[in-house]
């Protein structure tokens, strides 16, 4: 598929920036169950009808096309009575009016990633990536392992704003980045403009680089005429299909910014309530395996895409050891900045920070092992 194909299918211009599925839904049934309303007709012969208005574009890749298939099994494990019709961006509204319009009642459902909200909550970026934080498997385990903790908190942060959460898929550890230059020393980092969203941002700017709000859609452009210096979108996959491989040369890891990243459904909370429990259920275990299905299709297309990509010249680096380490420096100061002006933002990092280093524990001995010796052998 040609770049100029890949942005008609997935309308990206209108973005403003695993554990087994039967697993999950098993640990997860509780929750739905405390949602539903008393007396609730569980065969109900109630058909319903919703819309879902998401950030991405309708059947942007991967992204978009879980939305469509959450809609699909839905349909299905219902009898088709139980249908949701997605709206991608700016058919409805602007994708970042998703949030807004799902808990005015305007749509009763939305998608996207919960760090584009940071400025109505900023607990909510600790829901989607932390720069330096957990990968795609502890993420998982924090929000649906154990005590479900990180999801009871993703709840709760929700509700205030008539929402109910659901996991849509995870990327994965992204790429840390295209750049038009090399990056030997922090030095490097300084009057450097480039796209990096969110928390990340802040980091880069700490760093003595520029943030600037690029929409996905115009990334070619601006880097093709040194609008930007640098760019990170999303891995090798999305990555080739924008064509960026052909505007910058040097294509850096890890993705110090997003090792994790965890997308997300949200339904309007009254609308919810309202749903028959076997409908409820349903959701529940369609977002599941959707969730499943986004992190395999991210590892399965990233691995194609990545042989392209060094095939065509590309060169992948490692960013420097001691510019990491600034990074870290300067992400734990701008955390500590977001959870020292508020209250909640603090009491969800204090249970995100306290499950990764457990985590961090455990993969130390057992994932970092492997990679790092057996894998060497």
């Amino acid at each position: 598929m040609k770049r100029k194909e890949f942005l008609k299918k997935s309308a990206l211009s209108a973005v403003a920036g695993v554990a087994g599925a039967s697993t999950l839904m098993s640990s997860c049934k509780s929750d739905a169950a405390e949602s539903s309303s008393a007396g609730i007709n569980v065969n109900s012969n109630k058909k319903i009808n919703w819309r879902m208005t998401t950030v991405w574009g309708k059947n942007f890749p991967v992204f978009g096309e879980g939305a469509n298939l959450l809609a699909e099994w839905i349909d299905k494990m219902s009898g088709g009575r139980f249908k949701i019709k997605i709206f991608g961006a700016g058919e409805l509204a602007p994708g970042l009016e998703a949030f807004g319009t799902t808990s005015e009642g305007t749509t009763e459902m939305g998608a996207g990633a919960s760090y584009y909200w940071a400025g109505k909550t900023p607990a909510a970026a600790f829901f989607a990536a932390v720069p330096f934080g957990m990968n795609a498997q502890q993420v998982t385990a924090w929000m649906f392992g154990g005590e479900q903790e990180g999801y009871k908190l993703w709840k709760e942060v929700y509700a205030k704003f008539n929402l109910v959460p659901f996991p849509a898929g995870n990327t994965g550890v992204q790429m840390g980045g295209w750049f038009n230059k090399e990056i030997n020393s922090v030095n490097d980092l300084k009057g450097l403009k480039m796209r990096i969203p969110g928390l990340a941002g802040r980091v880069l700017e700490k760093a003595g680089g520029a943030a600037i709000n690029v929409a996905p859609g115009e990334l070619y452009t601006n880097m093709e005429r040194g609008v930007i210096d640098a760019t990170e979108w999303v891995g090798p996959y999305h990555d080739y299909k924008l064509g960026l491989n052909k505007v910058a040369k040097y294509y850096y890891t890890p993705g110090w910014h997003e090792p994790g990243t965890q997308l997300e459904f949200f339904a309007n909370k009254a609308e919810y309530d309202k749903l028959p429990a076997e409908f409820q259920e349903m959701l529940l275990t369609a977002s599941m395996r959707v969730h499943a299905w986004t992190l395999a299709e991210f590892d399965a297309r990233n691995g194609e895409f990545l042989k392209k990509i060094v095939d065509e010249g590309a060169q992948v680096r490692e960013f420097p050891a001691p510019v990491l380490k600034a990074l870290k420096k300067h992400t734990q100061e701008a955390i500590n900045e977001l959870i020292g002006s508020d209250p909640v933002a603090n009491k969800v990092y204090k249970s995100y920070n306290a499950f990764r280093e457990k985590a961090n524990e455990w993969s130390t001995i057992t994932e970092q092992a492997f990679y790092d010796k057996i894998q060497k052998i």
